[in-house]
């Protein structure tokens, strides 16, 4: 009896991107839409110039924005450790986009070489009139200026599939001649590259093609790190009348230009000008002000969307001298996550001992874990899963003889 054809496990979402342990989302948009106002907010500081005029943002602004997280302060609650490492999400301010930036217009390709080395992005779209606030276009039109941004994008990638398909050619008749392998692989990419260059021409982003994308196609689209690859979250700047109501004249429009062109993506209404009047404020302050005016930041689930939108978990270390958010990219092996705390972990790796975090939230402690049963050991194929609280046992050699 012939053996079964294996059936080619289908990738989901979480499997476009690079495997890093130091992932980024960039803020970009169109001048003077708000991208360094909430950059500010973000990081609770005033070091990117937000100034009134387009391309004040030249070299890109990077910040750690703290993440809001209740099983952290769950396991800061119950230990009371001397150290306390709490989640962040590193931010990127990428100088204004305009009409032509992929021919280089404004400061297009340095705002197209800075979104390369981000790993997500989040559209900033202003939906507020304002005379004293100029705009690059001279009139307010989100739905326009993300279709210039997106058009763009997709213009440099096609730019950028089609030189690469170029030079692949150029090598056919050297790689047909070495082995019968390096030929294949030479046709497997080709056949990826056209597919590839096929879907942008139809004006489709790469990140909507994972219904047809194969594993092989996955792993080259990693490797270019094409713009349109990237995974896309929208903040939408209101007026401060418009956040308290939810209502804006420019938000039906930017809904159904998201669910046609980057669905499942989040949009997130936010005030720029509220947002940066609460970063001046303590933690005390701060509440009084949400109180009195009864609306709430819109800044810890932008921050907690942006997170996962690049596809980054969290597992905890937790004792009395530190309780600890570790951040790694959702896949990551148990050795992998460990060498994210110390490579001599991942080297000498000899088990995990792992809690579930809702479960021991249910029993309290480590013992009722262990008296449940709850408390196990992982190998090195466990796959570390978000909320984990990891003990980690290995070999200070590396597993090495001396």
């Amino acid at each position: 009896m012939p053996p079964k054809k294996q059936v080619e496990e289908k990738p989901g979402a979480w499997s476009l991107g690079k495997f890093s342990r130091s992932l980024k989302v960039g803020l970009v948009g169109m001048p003077n839409v708000g991208k360094s106002t909430l950059y500010n907010s973000l990081s609770k500081s005033h070091h990117a110039a937000a100034e009134n005029f387009p391309f004040c943002t030249i070299e890109p602004n990077e910040t750690r924005a703290f993440m809001p997280d209740a099983r952290f302060d769950w396991l800061v609650e119950q230990h009371k450790p001397k150290s306390e490492v709490q989640p962040y999400l590193q931010v990127v301010d990428i100088a204004g986009l305009v009409s032509g930036a992929s021919t280089g217009a404004g400061l297009g390709n340095a705002f197209l070489s800075h979104i390369k080395a981000v790993d997500g992005i989040i559209h900033v779209m202003r939906a507020f009139e304002d005379d004293d606030v100029i705009h690059a276009e001279d009139t307010v039109d989100p739905v326009r200026d993300i279709t210039t941004i997106t058009s763009e994008l997709r213009i440099k990638d096609l730019e950028f599939m089609k030189s690469k398909l170029e030079q692949h050619m150029k090598i056919r008749s050297a790689e047909a001649t070495k082995t019968p392998q390096a030929k294949k692989a030479w046709e497997n990419n080709l056949e990826s590259m056209e597919k590839i260059v096929a879907f942008l021409e139809e004006g489709k982003d790469a990140r909507l093609g994972m219904d047809i994308w194969t594993s092989h196609d996955i792993d080259l689209l990693n490797d270019l790190q094409l713009l349109t690859a990237k995974p896309v979250l929208f903040a939408i700047n209101l007026n401060f009348a418009d956040y308290k109501r939810k209502k804006n004249k420019f938000l039906k429009p930017i809904f159904e230009w998201v669910q046609a062109n980057a669905p499942d993506s989040a949009i997130i209404p936010y005030c720029g000008g509220f947002e940066m009047e609460l970063a001046d404020l303590d933690g005390e302050a701060t509440a009084e002000k949400l109180k009195e005016v009864e609306v709430n930041s819109a800044l810890p689930k932008m921050i907690q969307s942006a997170f996962k939108m690049v596809h980054l978990i969290l597992f905890y270390t937790a004792g009395p001298d530190e309780v600890r958010a570790w951040i790694i990219r959702k896949g990551f092996k148990a050795p992998q996550a460990a060498g994210v705390i110390h490579t001599d972990f991942e080297a000498g790796f000899i088990c995990a001992e792992v809690m579930a975090f809702d479960e021991l939230k249910e029993h309290g402690t480590e013992l009722a874990m262990k008296a449940a049963g709850r408390y196990r050991q992982e190998g090195k194929t466990y796959v570390v899963q978000d909320g984990d609280v990891i003990f980690y046992k290995f070999n200070p050699t590396g597993g090495k003889k001396k």
